[in-house]
């Protein structure tokens, strides 16, 4: 059984609301179905506005689905009470793209890194800060700059002290919401190191939500590619890179930057109205789905 099952996930916003007038309906997820295996680093990529964070969002219930059905080992989560979805979340956390806003700055790292053992009442003061001490040397930071704010690190180092704040309640799941995707390119590397190493520590399975396709061939086993709210195509990393059969996905790939100045650029502009967005995913070779 995969580790999570979604099927058939819709989240709508009402957009442009006023006091005399509805708003219009925006479908931002729209009848998106996919499993992620335990253990897995599962790719979901996409340009701005695709839908993937609100996909991610939606898994943990941060972001209520309008419909559909997540599973997490099983459980339905849509059907779960806020006290239930409350002791699942120890299973699943999310890490935010953006590490100088997603960290409170009137908290210390410390207290930040502690703030999830203290919300499910998870041990006693002196325990809980031993294990803020062992969670920021699991993520490559001295305990000794617990004491200090947010405003007072780098951000690579913001980013890991989000790392070790979803990882204190020991998940299975990690959402990764473009982790890196604000550093600086030197400092991308070390994190996503860092990531995979604790991955093979900790038998963590990754959701990775990410527009940088290099870094998506890197690390993850399966990819899913979004285009305006619906997967359009879903398969193996090699085979989405070595043969896309979606016209969105060749375009992406071809915004790939080449690192060779003098090689032929074959950049693809995708033409929408070519593009049916109602075709639902068929097999096109094993494991391999397209909307074609």
């Amino acid at each position: 059984m995969p580790l999570v099952e979604v099927r058939h996930l819709v989240k709508e916003f009402a957009s442009g609301q006023g006091l005399l007038r509805r708003g219009a309906v925006v479908r931002a997820v729209d009848d998106v179905s996919f499993d992620i295996e335990e253990g897995e680093t599962f790719g979901l990529v996409g340009e701005s506005g695709s839908g993937k964070t609100t996909t991610g969002r939606c898994l943990l219930r941060l972001v209520e689905p309008t419909s559909g059905e997540v599973r997490f080992r099983g459980r339905d989560l849509l059907a779960l009470s806020a006290a239930e979805m409350r002791r699942v979340r120890r299973e699943m956390q999310i890490v935010f793209q953006d590490p100088y806003s997603s960290l409170n700055p009137r908290m210390r790292a410390g207290a930040i890194v502690e703030e999830p053992l203290v919300i499910h009442r998870m041990g006693a003061g002196p325990a809980r800060r031993r294990r803020v001490a062992e969670l920021f040397e699991l993520v490559g930071l001295d305990p000794a700059l617990a004491s200090r704010y947010p405003h007072e690190f780098s951000g690579g180092q913001r980013q890991r002290i989000g790392l070790a704040r979803a990882l204190a309640l020991e998940p299975s799941l990690v959402i990764a919401d473009e982790p890196v995707s604000s550093l600086d390119v030197s400092v991308q590397a070390q994190v996503v190191n860092l990531l995979m190493d604790l991955q093979q520590r900790l038998q963590l399975t990754y959701l990775f939500i990410a527009h940088d396709l290099r870094l998506v061939r890197h690390i993850c086993s399966r990819v899913a590619v979004m285009y305006r709210g619906r997967i359009v195509e879903l398969a193996a990393t090699a085979a989405i890179f070595d043969a896309p059969q979606h016209p969105y996905t060749r375009a992406l790939l071809s915004a790939i930057p080449v690192l060779d100045p003098d090689a032929p650029r074959a950049r693809l502009v995708l033409d929408e109205t070519a593009v049916d967005r109602s075709r639902p995913l068929r097999e096109v070779a094993a494991g391999h789905w397209a909307a074609i």
